[in-house]
């Protein structure tokens, strides 16, 4: 009967691929207690795992309208492990290998670091082993189109019938989306240019652009040949002051750099009601590599979640610096912020440089925009922001992402990396933000689920035409807007009810106009009398990946107290750029406002509900931040019903006084998750909470460990003794 119901709830075009019976999912490494037992399938969309009891839903976890609570997409899974134990065999599964034992155990390493693991004591050997073939083969497809997110759109009318008017977040793949953007900041000297229509000019680049009025279309033709890519200069933003964020790639003719880069120079310098100076930031010789970045989340990715907690507090924490995924997040920060300065603090246009323009720009362009402009701190501004900055310039989510496991070389989280950059800010200045860091990790998971356009692809270019050349296959008749036909993520009610979209929702944001608020607080404030400056020098040319002269630029722990000073006195030699810092630090944030990161170690920590999430170590019941999400949306709830009866009481006369209805809005129409507690509530958290939800660990981590050891003794400094017999100790 639950097979039957599984049959009922596949998507359009997902047709089961191969599938065993009498399967043990591991739940918990300690006993077999917990585990569950059912079927294990294979689609061309995902694997399935069906309990022979149907469980109880869990008001622990969010409810995926796409995927079960045991379901895991194909595009998901970085290695499909199979073992042996009893002739004490391993083998990582590629796409059309052979398996030479039957396995005894599958263990499946996902994208958004879970580990799962099932075991075939009572299965069939060879249904077993075909299954496990099965994943592994139509987890690494042959080309793009066979991904399922095409078989599924091909399918699926609904999504291409949406209305384009339904998509509240900007796409800027139309003259009218760019637009509005150059209206909203004021860029009146900008304008928008259509010569790459068709992609005439770059494969990489978008249909339209926002070049200098001052600029010809003729003069962009000529110089698109130097650039790499044909990619010429894009405007990515406008400060009030008239200074303009520009970011572009290298100039591949060195005997014509310095007449462009001066035609280039001078255009920008035009478009500034002050004729302003233009700076050019070269991003390749001031921030790691990607090859770097990626480095630093497999060690990182290895210390959270592969490895126990073996060591002390101290231990742990070094080895969490010593992976430099920290360092990296605050390198990018770094950047940004003082890009920030030369925009608001020097009124001076920036270019970005990058040799391509499509990892490194990404992220510093994004940031620097998430700290001077609040409407990006917006939800539909911040989706908006991501389409403009990563989607539409060109980041390479194929590559980048590694869905077709073609070249580990390629692969690279600089999205991940850019969300834990924001939700670095974030903690920092909690009310600054209309979202929360649930929708943050939401977003990330998002990119392993290939139903939507906004990750899967390198280029607008590659999407339209792998698009066009998909409906001619299927003889599907095109419409006039092909977003409709392969629709963007950033309509979540494709994945989430209202009710679970409300989490996204942060009741501590602050709109415009409202008082300055840190902490969740309203008041005027000093922050700690630190000096910053240090950590937001200038940085030379002559650094490369982070570093310079074989000297570490970002400060770590042991060199924590040298950043500290007693006040934020003049310092001897003050440059512009630490007096403005300094001079930005010592006044009270507006949410609304510039915002700047602090940078000390101290301040830049783990993002423990991405990294962490899945550890049952690390799952604090009734605990974390999300007890404060809790009291405060149930406060912000309160607080708008109060609203509401507010008004009812408004009469159409003084005499005239109705009483407000017993009850607010229904329930799917407010805006919090948590509702307004009744007096006959208890005044704890709920039951379900704990410091990983809206996710649970349960059974999306199994590796061995003491079950139900608090992270709390662990933060105290207990030492916790753990098996060491895992996966991560033996060798494939």
């Amino acid at each position: 009967m639950v097979f039957f119901c599984f049959l009922t709830c596949l998507s359009p075009g997902e047709i089961v691929v191969n599938e065993v019976n009498f399967v043990r999912k591991c739940i918990s490494a300690e006993s077999s207690q917990d585990d569950l037992w059912g079927k294990l399938i294979c689609t061309n969309f995902k694997v399935s795992f069906i309990p022979q009891d149907a469980p109880t839903k869990q008001k622990s976890k969010l409810s995926h309208l796409l995927l079960g609570e045991h379901d895991i997409p194909l595009t998901c899974l970085e290695q499909v492990v199979t073992v042996n134990d009893t002739k004490g065999k391993k083998k990582v599964l590629g796409s059309n290998q052979k398996l030479k034992f039957n396995p005894t155990e599958l263990i499946l390493y996902c994208k958004d670091l879970r580990i799962i693991r099932f075991c075939f004591d009572e299965a069939g050997p060879e249904s077993a082993k075909k299954v496990c073939l099965a994943i592994a083969h139509y987890s690494h497809p042959a080309d793009l189109q066979l991904l399922f997110g095409f078989e599924y759109q091909g399918r699926h009318d609904m999504f291409w019938k949406i209305p384009r008017g339904g998509l509240q977040t900007p796409i800027f793949d139309r003259p009218s989306d760019w637009d509005r953007e150059i209206k909203r900041t004021g860029a009146s000297e900008w304008r928008v240019c259509s010569i790459n229509e068709g992609y005439a000019i770059s494969q990489s680049l978008p249909e339209y652009v926002v070049v200098p009025v001052s600029l010809a279309d003729q003069d962009l033709k000529k110089y698109s040949i130097f650039f790499t890519d044909q990619r010429i200069p894009l405007w990515c933003w406008n400060h009030p002051n008239g200074s303009a964020l520009v970011r572009m790639t290298s100039i591949n003719d060195p005997l014509q750099q310095k007449k462009i880069d001066q035609r280039i120079f001078t255009a920008i310098t035009k478009s500034h009601p002050q004729r302003s100076e233009v700076i050019k930031s070269d991003l390749d010789k001031c921030l790691p590599t990607i090859l770097d970045i990626q480095c630093a989340f497999v060690k990182i990715r290895q210390i959270c979640v592969i490895d126990p907690f073996e060591e002390s507090e101290e231990r742990w924490l070094t080895s969490i610096e010593n992976s430099r995924w920290l360092e990296y997040v605050r390198a990018f920060l770094k950047q940004s912020a003082e890009t920030v300065y030369l925009l608001d603090g020097k009124n001076a246009s920036v270019i970005l440089q990058e040799e391509e323009d499509r990892d490194l720009c990404c992220v510093v362009s994004s940031l620097v925009q998430l700290m001077l402009d609040p409407h990006y701190r917006s939800l539909i501004g911040f989706q908006g922001l991501v389409q403009k900055e990563w989607v539409m310039a060109g980041h390479r989510f194929l590559d980048r992402c590694n869905h077709l496991k073609k070249n580990d070389k390629v692969e690279s989280p600089l999205f991940i990396l850019f969300l834990d950059c924001v939700w670095q800010m974030m903690n920092q200045y909690p009310a600054a933000f209309e979202f929360t860091e649930a929708y943050l990790t939401v977003l990330s998971d998002s990119m392993w689920i290939p139903l939507f356009s906004t990750f899967l692809f390198n280029s607008p270019k590659q999407r339209a035409q792998h698009l066009m050349d998909f409906a001619k296959n299927k003889a599907i008749p095109q419409g006039e807007d092909q977003v409709v036909f392969f629709p963007p993520v950033w309509n979540w009610s494709q994945q989430f009810s209202t009710k679970d979209q409300t989490l996204f929702n942060n009741p501590m944001y602050v709109g415009k106009g409202a008082a300055c608020v840190q902490n969740g607080e309203v008041k005027s404030f000093r922050r700690t009398k630190k000096n910053y400056s240090s950590t937001l020098r200038g940085t030379p040319s002559s650094m490369r990946n982070g570093l310079r002269g074989g000297e570490e630029t970002l400060p770590r722990r042991g060199s924590l107290m040298s950043e500290l000073k007693p006040d934020f006195s003049v310092v001897k030699d003050e440059s512009p750029s630490e007096r403005f810092f300094r001079d930005w630090f010592s006044r009270p944030a507006d949410q609304q406002g510039v915002l700047i990161p602090l940078l000390i170690p101290s301040h830049v920590v783990l993002w423990k509900l991405f990294f962490l999430r899945w550890v049952p170590e690390a799952c604090i019941h009734k605990g974390g931040p999300v007890t404060a999400y809790h009291k405060l949306s149930q406060l912000v709830d309160e607080i708008e019903l109060l609203q509401i009866h507010l008004r009812r009481y408004k009469g159409p006369s003084p005499c005239s006084t109705p009483l407000p209805s017993p009850s607010g809005p229904p329930s799917d129409q407010r805006r919090m998750y948590f509702k307004a507690s009744s007096p006959n509530d208890p005044p704890t958290p709920p039951e379900y909470l704990t410091s990983s939800f809206p996710f649970t660990p349960v059974g999306n981590l199994c590796r061995r460990s003491i079950h139900g050891t608090p992270i709390s003794k662990f933060l105290n400094g207990a030492r916790i003794w753990l098996s060491t017999e895992t996966l991560a100790n033996d060798t494939v």
